[in-house]
């Protein structure tokens, strides 16, 4: 795993390439510890920039930037191609004669064999790269399919700089790092930017399963970047497949075919020339992970957990019980507050670009633990989105089922005086009267969760409860001075596919939207911070492509979601140890903010700072501060948006 980084400019002075790609590429250290390297053709003004996390082929036979057999290509390239082997004794067919054992080297030989099209097709793995072609004076940038890697790009008119990490661009003295308003106002809104944004203006993520092919010919006459283009594309795969999806499927070839699949990409996935492990919650995903690989492993899987002291964020009984019963060699971490609140300051860094999804602070300490034993660590994400697993893509059809037949209107119009009421009534009247509800609806702060319920109802269809469901905040223009929400793959209907049922559209904007640029870029960041490379079977794009050939009933089940992945979990695990209600992966912001935080975010959000540096509107924070502070209201998730972006800007 590494970090990659370069440029194309054809009057690049020719005294400065040399420093600019060291200094871009020692931006990212972290993801590359063990080797760097820098190369630069004068001629065209192109320059590769890699540092290297070694996994596979860990000799100078590795290193990068490599160039082809040819010649003709020159690439800087991060991620794993599992399959390489296999795509290996393809090509000695055309007589190549191998340098080395790398992955990147047959990921060259390929390109040149099948062109890049074709060879990306025949990748099965996570990977971005940036390749030069010398014959056709063309750059190609590459994401993988489901975007477990990340890539960045910016164009300036006149350069175009490309890396796996924005604080690379920034150190480009020809990158002009201007915020982009329009980009604060999504973060505001989902806790995350959306891609193709960035928090900058003129920089963007490069979409996962895209290409982006640069003439040298476009920068040196200032021409307009050419959009990117799928070489797989899931909306239509997704399309294709509902038609394809059959009720009458045969349940136990289905689960045994599924295992097969799965068994077979957890075993690529251990390939490792260093010493590897798992990520281990207990939950289905993980615990699936780990069983499938403890299934094909000689000796104990290492498995890593962390678990918290206060009620509520502690799952690491349930790793425990199920790494026992697995004979893992497992290792649990219990952090206490202290040590959860002293890596805080490290977020904005670490995140590159405003970032607000709570379980980065676990994600980061376990991948902390996890580096002290191995180097690589496999993962259970992606389960929710390919197999149905989030509460919302059974709760909110429920919902709509019970209230959509009510005309949208009159259901505004009863709401809304409901809304009227404050939160803290509601709380008072739960305190009274809670005893009369069952206790699965005796909850903490009830007011709040029935304004975001209301807040839901009110919608005018499901599309937009959705929506409703994922914003932290409602109204980002409330708060936020200036910046216009531009459309994004959830909010753009005209580009969503046609699919059946909404619990399937909801998985589907899932897959490209919260996917990639919450989940995967929190793991992605988190290992990677601590030169960890975390691996994810479930986004195997045949497990993925194979998911949603399935009627949905192989995933929705009676009220609960990823039945056809517990079928194969139950066969290894039993399912006492697994079943009981999902559990996200949080800690206790809210009380934090009240507590030990509460220095730290009131200098973050000093109300003379808030006005001078013009984002916010400072009296819209004061006032939802002081309700939380008062404990009326619970706004961890608002504000701790606000604080994250604060906490990014200072660090810039």
């Amino acid at each position: 795993m590494c970090g990659l980084t370069g440029f194309l400019f054809n009057n690049y002075p020719s005294e400065k390439w040399q420093s600019a790609l060291k200094d871009m590429s020692q931006t990212m250290v972290h993801r590359g510890p063990d080797d760097c390297g820098i190369w630069f053709d004068a001629r065209t003004g192109v320059g590769l920039a890699h540092r290297r996390l070694s996994i596979i082929d860990l000799s100078q036979e590795g290193h990068q930037p490599m160039t082809s057999h040819s010649g003709r290509y020159v690439i800087v390239y991060n991620g794993e191609i599992y399959n390489f082997e296999e795509l290996r004794k393809m090509l000695s067919a055309e007589n190549f004669e191998w340098r080395g054992h790398s992955d990147t080297e047959v990921v060259l030989a390929a390109i040149e064999t099948w062109g890049v099209e074709k060879a990306v097709g025949r990748f099965i793995g996570m990977f971005a790269f940036g390749l030069w072609d010398k014959n056709e004076r063309d750059l190609y940038l590459c994401r993988d399919r489901l975007g477990i890697k990340p890539l960045y790009y910016a164009y300036t008119g006149k350069c175009l700089l490309f890396a796996s990490e924005l604080k690379a661009l920034r150190k480009n003295p020809i990158f002009t790092a201007t915020i982009n308003r329009n980009a604060v106002s999504l973060f505001i809104r989902y806790s995350y930017i959306p891609s193709p944004y960035s928090i900058y203006q003129n920089a963007w993520k490069l979409e996962p399963g895209h290409i982006l092919k640069i003439s040298i010919d476009l920068v040196n006459k200032q021409k307009k970047l050419p959009e990117s283009y799928p070489y797989w594309d899931a909306r239509s795969l997704v399309v294709n497949a509902q038609n394809k999806q059959n009720e009458t499927i045969n349940e136990d070839e289905t689960i045994k075919k599924l295992e097969s699949l799965m068994l077979d990409a957890v075993n690529l996935r251990m390939i490792s020339d260093v010493p590897l492990g798992a990520f281990l919650s207990g939950g289905v995903d993980s615990s699936t992970i780990v069983a499938l690989m403890q299934a094909q492993s000689p000796i104990p899987v290492r498995t890593f957990t962390i678990g918290f002291h206060e009620d509520g964020y502690n799952e690491a009984e349930h790793a425990k019980a199920v790494a026992r019963h697995l004979r893992t060699d497992h290792t649990e971490l219990y952090v206490s507050p202290q040590k959860a609140l002293s890596v805080i300051p490290e977020m904005p860094a670490l995140y590159d670009e405003p970032f607000s999804d709570v379980s980065q602070i676990p994600t980061f300490l376990l991948s902390k633990l996890t580096r002290q034993f191995v180097t690589v660590s496999l993962s259970g994400d992606g389960g929710d989105e390919v197999f149905g697993g989030y509460n919302r893509h059974f709760w909110l059809t429920k919902i709509f089922r019970k209230v959509g037949w009510i005309p949208s209107e009159i259901r505004k119009i009863i709401l809304a005086g409901l809304q009227t009421i404050p939160p803290p009534y509601w709380d008072s009247l739960f305190k009274y009267f809670g005893f009369l509800f069952p206790s699965g609806y005796r909850v903490d702060t009830p007011g709040d969760k029935i304004n975001k319920l209301m807040a839901i109802l009110a919608q005018s269809n499901q599309h937009t409860m959705y929506i409703s469901l994922l914003s932290h905040w409602q109204k980002p223009d409330t708060i936020l001075i200036d910046g216009v929400q531009p459309k994004t793959k959830i909010t753009n209907t005209s580009e969503h596919p046609p699919i059946k049922e909404f619990i399937h559209s909801m998985m589907y904007l899932d897959l490209m939207t919260y996917l990639p640029d919450d989940i995967l870029t929190k793991v992605d960041r988190a290992s990677m911070g601590v030169s960890l490379e975390a691996r994810v079977p479930m986004l195997d794009h045949r497990v993925v492509e194979f998911a949603w050939t399935l009627p949905l009933s192989f995933k929705v089940r009676d009220g609960q979601g990823k039945w056809i992945l517990r079928q194969i979990l139950y066969k290894y695990v039993p399912k006492t140890l697994i079943e009981r209600p999902k559990a996200g992966f949080a800690v206790p912001i809210d009380s934090w903010l009240r507590g030990p935080l509460r220095d730290w975010a009131e200098s973050l959000l000093d109300p003379c700072r808030i006005k001078q540096e013009g984002y916010f509107r400072s009296n819209s924070i004061q006032t939802i501060w002081k309700q939380h502070l008062s404990g009326k209201r619970n706004w961890q998730y608002q504000l701790w948006d606000i604080l994250m972006f604060q906490a990014w800007r200072e660090r810039q």
